[in-house]
């Protein structure tokens, strides 16, 4: 850990100490990491450069939350006690990197998460919007509109996983949590992407496998990543965007959709036993279906907003099994979020989310689990949000031996994001 720490610092102060001749510090296609960022889904993609040579961009990200959450079950498995206090302070370290003329590098490092307190690296990839390395000028009509990602990185399924929070990466979220079913992984591939006159495609390959090894050379597979939409600014006052988007993997040693994020859930030890601790049951209030073989999930999410008015929708749809089992299973997942941002700048907003999972176990039950938020949000500046959360979460279907059996908690949360 001491080691983790001196190579993460090291780093650190050498892109810092190089960071002091590159001053501009918004690229071109680039998502932005403050509140510029909100409701900006793939990377724009623009034509014009500002290239002027190798820039490096040091950004980063914190978070801290007070918790306020009771739960309870039927009392066939006794529940951890909990109460109302800080939860583990989350911070990320992110390095963006223009290396030439259109191709940029993304690396981000959890520097403290909730089940991995020291340094490690989520991923990250090059972004690719010119072919001048080849030589200057090629393809250029083709790649006007077209993007090129290759790395280990997170995969672009659906659209709810660019409104969640990833680890301290919180400021594009108006909720304190994710998704009960949260989708995202991250695995090595590479992502082709067209977008034009508001169309968006995407098709993507990766090899499966959310840990990188050679060992088991025959349990390898690959991933067929899909997307397709329309997103467009109709007038001044209103935007319209529909997705549909494909994660479908074969025969693979293990799938991590719904399990790869090791960062944790916000909602710390709630329905956890009494020997529970926030770092080895850091999923808590989240749902995994364990489809771990053959999936097949579609996800189609609807964006409309009408001046601060706006709608986020989630369908999903995921079928697969694990692999000790025959045949196949399916989970389904139902969110809707209504937020209204007022102020100068839409400074403020107010907002509520309904989430609903109804999901076949391995066991033969037929579960559901339905959230409930309450949300409102200050941005102090740009890059700081204040955020409050009333949240409640119900679990039923589950039998009278499991810790979910009538299951819920409810409560309060407070967070504070930076993000730079």
């Amino acid at each position: 850990m001491k080691s983790s720490k001196k190579i993460i610092l090291s780093v650190f102060a050498l892109f810092l100490s190089l960071g002091i001749y590159a001053q501009n510090r918004d690229l071109d296609n680039y998502r932005q990491p403050d509140q510029r960022g909100i409701n900006v889904f793939e990377a724009p993609k623009d034509s014009v450069t500002t290239f002027d040579g190798v820039n490096v961009r040091i950004g980063g990200s914190s978070t801290l939350q007070l918790q306020g959450l009771d739960h309870e079950n039927s009392g066939a498995v006794p529940l951890k006690e909990i109460g109302t206090n800080f939860n583990l302070a989350t911070a990320n370290l992110d390095l963006d990197v223009v290396i030439l003329n259109g191709m940029r590098m993304h690396l981000r490092t959890y520097l403290s998460s909730r089940h991995h307190p020291e340094p490690y690296v989520k991923g990250g990839y090059i972004q690719i919007d010119r072919l001048d390395f080849v030589s200057e000028g090629f393809m250029e009509d083709f790649m006007k509109y077209a993007t090129l990602k290759i790395g280990h990185m997170e995969n672009n399924y659906g659209d709810a996983h660019f409104r969640r929070s990833d680890n301290s990466q919180a400021i594009y979220n108006p909720f304190v949590g994710n998704l009960i079913m949260d989708a995202f992984t991250t695995e090595v591939g590479a992502e082709l992407y067209y977008q034009r006159d508001g169309f968006l495609g995407m098709v993507g390959f990766t090899n499966g496998k959310l840990n990188q090894d050679v060992a088991n050379p025959d349990t390898g597979g690959a991933s067929l990543l899909a997307k397709l939409g329309y997103d467009k600014q109709i007038n001044d006052d209103f935007r319209f965007r529909l997705t549909g988007s494909l994660y479908n993997t074969g025969a693979v040693r293990r799938s991590y959709l719904y399990s790869a994020d090791r960062t944790g859930s916000r909602y710390y030890l709630v329905l956890e036993d009494e020997d529970a601790t926030p770092k080895n049951n850091f999923r808590s209030g989240r749902y995994n279906p364990n489809l771990t073989n053959q999936i097949s999930a579609i996800m189609v999410n609807p964006f409309l907003k009408y001046k601060g008015l706006e709608f986020f929708g989630t369908y999903e749809r995921a079928k697969g099994k694990a692999n000790s089992e025959t045949s196949d299973r399916t989970a389904k997942q139902f969110a809707g979020e209504l937020i209204y941002r007022f102020g100068q700048n839409e400074k403020y907003y107010l907002g509520t989310r309904y989430n609903k999972v109804d999901s076949e176990e391995q066991n033969g039950d037929n579960i559901e689990i339905s959230r409930f938020n309450l949300a409102a949000g200050w941005f102090l500046t740009k890059n700081i949000l204040a955020k409050f959360e009333y949240v409640t979460q119900k679990h039923e279907g589950y039998n009278s031996a499991s810790i979910f059996d009538d299951g819920k908690f409810n409560g309060f949360m407070i967070e504070t994001v930076i993000s730079f």
